[in-house]
């Protein structure tokens, strides 16, 4: 087993403990309305182009572009109505030249037209009436229905393409839409569901058992007496792993019992796809998570210790490909080092393999971080506008105190060799 403080820095603590990681999670079909966060489990192509067929941008009139040419308010151009296209039908109708047709937006156009003016640009000849709320002419006082052909001037001209949305333009038929490992966005159902893939092939949720240890721990609902303190790491973390895309599994507090945390460890891994006990990390007697862990299965504890402030003493290991880790008791500590170990390995397990990019933003600082090189800090912030930016201002606590946290909206993060950060300077802040 590594010694204990033998740490290695954050990237490098995550390569390792992805190298151990064998384990791809199975894929399940749901359906795509029900699949934001989902992870893709294989590449998705388009089973037709889209659009299917050549679409109006615009209210107006489908044309051929060369019968526009030239056209000015000053010298418009004259083209015959001869018919409407309804919204939601075919365009069954040849324009010859001289001749267009009444379109509207999103409706198809017909294949002899290349373009289409907007109704703005144009004007109609004669007495007026209304289609789909469109002013046009009526002749001898006909309903529309008997009014066509009409006449229409043209005042702008249009380009061969105007206006119009070509077949295959926003996706060619049998295009790749999608990778396998992809993270399911809003934009992505609506691209799915544009194309007819109704259902698809999505990684299954991780399961993540938490174990929370401690003679000392109750449950939160409890009145706490003389040296008790209510568990909340159990449930900082389900929160974590619910917006990693993971499915959390409570196993309640086990006491500081080595059998008793051996058995409960063993069955919740055999449950579940990662394991997460929170507390005995640290150096002492009492802690036995390193014990624990290595008794599971091979390889067992990968590390003991990683080059940040706070959670330091973290536990990095892995069993049979499932990934196990051994938070610090410290809330903050836990949260932090979840963060930077259990959610990366979530979306590892359903076959992520570039991490999602974290909100992050650029801020003053508003007092000195003082901090020691050849580690990593992350100091939780409140963000304020500042004359010429926001400013980060640092919430200082320690990492025992939840609270810091909750009055953050962000952690700043000091870089592995930076011996603390003078006010004034930027500050990189990830959202939290």
């Amino acid at each position: 087993m590594p010694e204990f403080f033998n740490v290695l820095p954050p990237d490098e603590a995550r390569t390792l403990l992805f190298q151990h990681l064998t384990a791809v999670l199975p894929a399940e079909t749901i359906a795509t309305q029900a699949a934001l966060g989902r992870v893709t489990a294989v590449p998705l192509a388009a089973p037709h182009p889209l659009p299917q067929f050549q679409r109006s941008t615009m209210d107006g009139y489908a044309v051929r572009a060369s019968d526009t040419h030239g056209a000015t308010e000053s010298l418009p151009a004259f083209l015959q109505v001869i018919a409407e296209v309804p919204m939601g039908q075919a365009a069954n109708l040849s324009l010859q030249p001289g001749q267009a047709a009444i379109v509207h937006t999103g409706g198809m156009i017909p294949d002899t037209a290349d373009a289409v003016v907007p109704v703005e640009h144009t004007q109609v000849m004669g007495e007026q009436f209304s289609v789909n709320g469109k002013q046009y002419a009526a002749i001898d006082g006909q309903p529309p229905i008997a009014a066509f052909p009409f006449e229409i001037e043209i005042f702008k001209a249009v380009a061969a393409g105007q206006h119009v949305l070509q077949i295959g333009e926003d996706v060619a038929q049998n295009a790749e839409v999608l990778p396998a490992g992809h993270i399911l966005k809003p934009q992505d159902l609506g691209g799915l569901l544009a194309l007819g893939i109704w259902q698809l092939l999505v990684a299954r949720q991780p399961q993540v058992g938490i174990l929370a240890t401690g003679d000392e721990v109750i449950p939160p609902e409890q009145t706490a007496g003389p040296g008790q303190i209510r568990d909340i790491n159990s449930y900082t973390i389900a929160g974590m792993v619910q917006k990693a895309g993971g499915i959390p599994k409570l196993g309640g507090i086990i006491p500081d019992r080595l059998a008793a945390l051996q058995t409960a460890a063993a069955h919740m891994l055999s449950a579940c796809d990662m394991l997460v006990l929170s507390a005995g990390s640290s150096v002492s007697l009492r802690d036995m998570t390193v014990q624990v862990i290595d008794s599971l299965g091979s390889p067992g504890v990968l590390l003991h210790g990683v080059a940040t402030r706070p959670g330091k003493p973290t536990i990095v290991g892995a069993v049979n490909g499932k990934p196990v880790l051994g938070l610090p008791g410290n809330p903050v500590s836990a949260m932090v080092q979840f963060d930077m170990f259990g959610v990366p390995a979530i979306y590892r397990l359903q076959g992520v393999q570039t991490m999602p990019r974290q909100g992050v933003v650029w801020a003053r600082l508003s007092q000195n971080i003082a901090s020691e090189s050849g580690r990593e800090d992350y100091v939780p912030a409140r963000l304020e506008d500042g004359p010429d930016g926001l400013v980060a201002t640092p919430v200082f606590g320690k990492s025992n105190l939840i609270y810091t946290l909750v009055h953050a909206d962000g952690l700043i993060k000091v870089p592995l060799n930076k011996g603390g950060v003078m006010a004034g300077a930027w500050v990189e802040v990830r959202f939290f």
